[in-house]
Protein backbone atom coordinates (compact mmCIF):
# COMPACT_ATOMS: atom_id res chain seq x y z
CA UNK A 1 0.00 0.00 0.00
CA UNK A 2 2.80 2.51 -1.09
CA UNK A 3 1.64 5.53 -2.55
CA UNK A 4 1.11 9.46 -1.08
CA UNK A 5 -1.10 9.85 1.98
CA UNK A 6 -2.77 12.53 3.32
CA UNK A 7 -3.12 13.04 7.27
CA UNK A 8 -6.10 15.64 8.10
CA UNK A 9 -5.79 17.31 11.60
CA UNK A 10 -9.00 17.49 13.30
CA UNK A 11 -8.56 16.96 16.57
CA UNK A 12 -8.53 20.42 18.15
CA UNK A 13 -10.37 21.82 21.15
CA UNK A 14 -11.67 24.77 19.00
CA UNK A 15 -10.32 26.98 21.88
CA UNK A 16 -10.97 29.86 20.33
CA UNK A 17 -14.02 29.52 18.23
CA UNK A 18 -15.74 28.10 21.65
CA UNK A 19 -17.52 25.90 18.61
CA UNK A 20 -16.36 22.80 16.88
CA UNK A 21 -15.20 24.41 14.00
CA UNK A 22 -14.57 21.53 12.18
CA UNK A 23 -18.30 20.83 11.71
CA UNK A 24 -19.31 24.56 10.54
CA UNK A 25 -21.06 24.55 7.69
CA UNK A 26 -19.06 25.50 4.76
CA UNK A 27 -20.58 25.37 0.81
CA UNK A 28 -23.12 23.40 1.43
CA UNK A 29 -21.15 20.40 3.86
CA UNK A 30 -18.73 20.83 7.25
CA UNK A 31 -15.47 22.61 7.14
CA UNK A 32 -13.70 19.42 7.60
CA UNK A 33 -16.20 17.99 4.88
CA UNK A 34 -14.88 20.62 2.40
CA UNK A 35 -11.23 20.07 3.31
CA UNK A 36 -11.76 16.29 2.69
CA UNK A 37 -13.67 17.01 -0.45
CA UNK A 38 -10.24 18.85 -1.64
CA UNK A 39 -8.11 15.97 -0.94
CA UNK A 40 -9.97 13.34 -2.54
CA UNK A 41 -10.26 14.87 -5.90
CA UNK A 42 -6.46 15.39 -5.87
CA UNK A 43 -3.99 12.20 -6.86
CA UNK A 44 -3.83 11.86 -3.33
CA UNK A 45 -3.79 7.82 -2.67
CA UNK A 46 -5.43 7.52 0.80
CA UNK A 47 -6.96 9.77 3.42
CA UNK A 48 -6.38 9.58 7.06
CA UNK A 49 -7.91 11.92 9.59
CA UNK A 50 -6.96 12.32 13.35
CA UNK A 51 -9.99 12.74 15.56
CA UNK A 52 -9.94 13.91 19.09
CA UNK A 53 -12.20 16.39 20.39
CA UNK A 54 -15.68 16.45 19.49
CA UNK A 55 -14.65 13.05 18.42
CA UNK A 56 -18.09 11.30 17.96
CA UNK A 57 -19.85 14.43 15.98
CA UNK A 58 -16.83 14.91 13.84
CA UNK A 59 -16.43 11.51 12.38
CA UNK A 60 -20.51 11.68 12.27
CA UNK A 61 -19.68 14.36 9.78
CA UNK A 62 -17.41 12.58 7.80
CA UNK A 63 -18.40 8.52 8.06
CA UNK A 64 -20.16 8.53 4.12
CA UNK A 65 -16.47 9.56 2.93
CA UNK A 66 -13.71 7.57 1.81
CA UNK A 67 -11.41 7.86 4.54
CA UNK A 68 -9.27 6.24 7.54
CA UNK A 69 -9.63 7.12 10.98
CA UNK A 70 -7.96 7.59 14.03
CA UNK A 71 -8.22 8.99 17.46
CA UNK A 72 -5.47 10.66 19.32
CA UNK A 73 -5.77 10.59 23.17
CA UNK A 74 -2.84 12.78 23.90
CA UNK A 75 -4.89 15.91 21.70
CA UNK A 76 -4.83 18.27 24.25
CA UNK A 77 -1.02 18.49 23.94
CA UNK A 78 -1.41 19.98 20.66
CA UNK A 79 -1.01 19.72 16.91
CA UNK A 80 2.20 17.86 17.06
CA UNK A 81 0.92 14.90 18.71
CA UNK A 82 -1.80 14.19 16.29
CA UNK A 83 0.84 14.36 13.24
CA UNK A 84 2.30 11.79 15.16
CA UNK A 85 -1.07 9.82 15.90
CA UNK A 86 -1.32 10.24 12.49
CA UNK A 87 2.24 8.90 11.32
CA UNK A 88 2.33 5.91 13.47
CA UNK A 89 -1.45 4.52 11.91
CA UNK A 90 0.22 4.84 8.45
CA UNK A 91 0.90 1.30 6.97
CA UNK A 92 4.20 0.08 7.02
CA UNK A 93 4.89 0.95 3.33
CA UNK A 94 4.30 4.95 2.02
CA UNK A 95 5.77 7.15 -0.07
CA UNK A 96 5.05 10.57 1.63
CA UNK A 97 2.40 12.07 3.63
CA UNK A 98 0.33 15.28 3.02
CA UNK A 99 -0.26 17.09 6.18
CA UNK A 100 -3.37 19.14 6.34
CA UNK A 101 -4.86 21.25 9.42
CA UNK A 102 -8.44 20.44 8.95
CA UNK A 103 -9.66 24.27 9.41
CA UNK A 104 -8.23 25.50 5.54
CA UNK A 105 -11.23 24.21 3.57
CA UNK A 106 -9.35 26.53 0.33
CA UNK A 107 -6.47 23.96 -0.41
CA UNK A 108 -7.65 23.47 -3.83
CA UNK A 109 -7.14 19.71 -5.86
CA UNK A 110 -4.71 21.05 -7.97
CA UNK A 111 -2.02 22.97 -5.54
CA UNK A 112 -2.05 19.29 -3.91
CA UNK A 113 -1.37 17.91 -7.35
CA UNK A 114 1.23 20.58 -7.88
CA UNK A 115 3.29 19.44 -4.29
CA UNK A 116 2.84 15.49 -5.27
CA UNK A 117 4.58 16.73 -8.75
CA UNK A 118 6.77 18.59 -7.24
CA UNK A 119 7.98 15.75 -4.80
CA UNK A 120 8.50 13.15 -7.37
CA UNK A 121 10.29 15.82 -9.72
CA UNK A 122 12.84 17.46 -7.07
CA UNK A 123 13.67 14.29 -5.23
CA UNK A 124 13.39 16.34 -1.98
CA UNK A 125 12.50 15.04 1.38
CA UNK A 126 10.04 18.14 2.74
CA UNK A 127 8.17 19.67 0.11
CA UNK A 128 6.14 23.26 1.08
CA UNK A 129 3.80 25.52 -0.65
CA UNK A 130 5.04 28.88 -0.85
CA UNK A 131 2.75 32.08 -1.18
CA UNK A 132 3.71 35.85 -1.82
CA UNK A 133 7.35 34.50 0.61
CA UNK A 134 5.00 32.80 3.29
CA UNK A 135 4.72 29.25 3.72
CA UNK A 136 1.91 27.59 3.64
CA UNK A 137 0.10 23.94 3.95
CA UNK A 138 -0.03 21.06 3.22
CA UNK A 139 3.52 20.26 3.91
CA UNK A 140 5.06 16.96 2.15
CA UNK A 141 6.96 14.49 4.35
CA UNK A 142 8.88 11.68 2.99
CA UNK A 143 8.47 8.68 4.77
CA UNK A 144 12.11 8.49 5.90
CA UNK A 145 11.62 11.29 8.34
CA UNK A 146 8.33 9.06 10.32
CA UNK A 147 10.53 7.86 13.01
CA UNK A 148 12.15 11.68 13.22
CA UNK A 149 8.96 12.85 13.86
CA UNK A 150 8.25 10.70 16.54
CA UNK A 151 11.15 11.87 18.57
CA UNK A 152 10.36 15.38 17.91
CA UNK A 153 9.60 17.26 21.84
CA UNK A 154 6.12 18.27 22.46
CA UNK A 155 7.12 22.28 21.80
CA UNK A 156 8.39 21.35 18.25
CA UNK A 157 6.35 21.11 14.78
CA UNK A 158 6.95 20.09 11.65
CA UNK A 159 8.80 23.13 10.89
CA UNK A 160 11.81 21.98 13.63
CA UNK A 161 11.54 19.19 10.90
CA UNK A 162 12.08 21.19 8.24
CA UNK A 163 14.65 23.48 9.94
CA UNK A 164 16.93 20.55 10.89
CA UNK A 165 16.74 19.47 6.93
CA UNK A 166 17.30 22.80 4.99
CA UNK A 167 19.07 20.95 2.05
CA UNK A 168 16.13 18.50 1.81
CA UNK A 169 13.25 21.15 1.29
CA UNK A 170 11.66 22.55 -1.19
CA UNK A 171 9.65 25.73 -1.55
CA UNK A 172 6.84 25.27 -4.13
CA UNK A 173 6.21 28.62 -5.34
CA UNK A 174 2.21 28.99 -6.04
CA UNK A 175 -0.73 31.52 -6.75
CA UNK A 176 -3.03 30.25 -4.11
CA UNK A 177 -3.37 32.46 -1.23
CA UNK A 178 -5.48 29.48 0.11
CA UNK A 179 -2.53 27.66 1.68
CA UNK A 180 -2.05 30.24 4.11
CA UNK A 181 -5.79 30.65 5.17
CA UNK A 182 -6.81 28.83 8.12
CA UNK A 183 -10.78 29.55 10.52
CA UNK A 184 -9.27 30.25 13.65
CA UNK A 185 -12.11 32.60 15.30
CA UNK A 186 -15.75 33.46 14.54
CA UNK A 187 -14.28 36.80 12.54
CA UNK A 188 -12.59 34.48 10.57
CA UNK A 189 -15.41 32.22 9.43
CA UNK A 190 -18.19 35.19 9.12
CA UNK A 191 -15.21 37.50 7.21
CA UNK A 192 -15.41 34.52 4.91
CA UNK A 193 -18.97 33.77 4.56
CA UNK A 194 -19.22 37.37 3.54
CA UNK A 195 -16.91 37.29 0.83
Amino acid sequence: MSGIWAIVLAAGESKRMKVPKMLLPFNGMTMIEKVIENVIRSEVFRTLVVLGSYRDEILGSISHLPINHCYNVNYSKGMLSSVQCGFKNLPLNFDAVLVFPGDQPFIEPDVINLIINAYRETGKGIVIPVYRNKRGHPILIDSKYRDEIYTLEENESLRSLSDMHQKDVFELRTNSPGILKDIDTKEDYLNELNK
